[in-house]
């Protein structure tokens, strides 16, 4: 089976390549990204796994697709959160360069990883299916842009019926070794990180009523593979088991929870990224506190898929990470 994925130096792209590498090792994998890595070897990754640099923002990936029996679709940029016009370039635009390029290549399966945040706002946390509205949690360009890139895949699944399009929108997504790029996405290079982690473990700021939920990049590559090879179309929710809400939070990162209102949370927030101190649109805070729990049923049905790792064992990589700093050997995982 060949194989086609794009943002493959990424936190998934990594993950389903090692997964490919232990599930279908005699695949034959292009793993498209912007850089390529200067250590591939040190990936895990199967054997026949060649690396081709591509910018969705200009590139037309469609000689790249030849041949392949499926495209998995991973490239998402969070960055330059201050410029929305540049993230949509890739985001949305990239996206629907990648789904042309698929019609012009003749690709028989597409798999577009989309995100919780494309769902609309919860009305409680009694857990969701596919079938809720993705309209966006909140006003974040990372959520609008998750949300537009839906229609777009309505509109592919509606005038290709005979391409298997399948669609996965996991929670919040975890591993050790990208715990230094989310640090970077959402922190900044300001925030001195070990210090933070130590500082939670005596007490914790919470935000009133903070829920949510999170998933080890394992066991997101794991559905991954499992829908690649069944080529299993559909739309399907991922996320560990159980909800992280202040108790489970004060076991993760060991300090004693403290409430703050949550409006008081959110003008830090603001405040911080007017100051250029923090690098994450305040509008993503929206959307952590708006974003709906998902219920995991359908692919449990139909992927057979269990998450081996909990919400808060997935949690607990990204402390792991964060106190070692260890990062990957891929330009968007780098340690420091």
């Amino acid at each position: 089976m060949r194989i086609v994925i794009t943002g493959a130096s990424g936190n998934l792209g990594t993950a389903v390549l090692a997964k490919l590498a232990a599930e279908m090792p005699d695949a034959e994998v292009l793993a498209l990204a912007r850089r390529s890595p200067e250590a591939a070897e040190a990936l895990r990754a199967p054997v026949r796994t060649e690396w081709v640099e591509r910018d969705l923002r200009t590139d037309d990936p469609a000689a790249a697709f030849e041949r392949a029996d499926a495209v998995v679709h991973l490239a998402w940029a969070f960055h330059p959160a201050r410029r929305p016009d540049e993230t949509w370039r890739t985001n949305v635009l990239g996206s629907r360069r990648v789904l042309d390029a698929a019609d012009r290549a003749g690709v028989g399966h597409v798999l577009v990883v989309s995100s919780v945040a494309a769902y609309s706002q919860r009305l409680d946390l009694h857990p969701v299916n596919e079938q809720w509205p993705t309209d966006g949690a909140s006003e974040a360009p990372y959520a609008c842009e998750k949300a537009y890139v839906e229609r777009l895949l309505d509109t592919f699944e509606a005038t290709h019926p005979s391409v298997v399009l399948t669609r996965m929108r996991p929670v919040f997504v975890f591993q050790a070794s990208a715990a230094e790029e989310q640090r970077r996405i959402f922190a900044g290079s300001l925030l001195p990180t070990r210090l933070a982690i130590r500082a939670a473990s005596l007490a914790l700021p919470l935000p009133e009523g903070v829920a949510l939920q999170a998933v080890h990049a394992d066991d997101v590559a794991a559905a991954i593979v499992t829908a690649v090879d069944r080529r299993e179309g559909g739309v399907f929710n991922l996320a560990g088991d159980g909800i992280l809400r202040s108790g489970e939070l004060e076991q993760v990162f060991g300090g004693r929870p403290i409430a703050l209102p949550a409006r008081l949370v959110r003008s830090l927030v603001a405040a911080a990224f007017a100051a250029r101190l923090l690098p994450a649109d305040p509008r993503l805070f929206d959307a952590l506190l708006r974003v709906p729990m998902l219920s995991t049923e359908r692919a449990r049905e139909r992927l057979d898929w269990r998450p081996r790792q909990t919400g808060a064992d997935a949690l607990r990589s990204l402390r792991t990470g964060l106190l070692d700093t260890r990062g990957a050997p891929t330009p968007p995982l780098h340690a420091g």
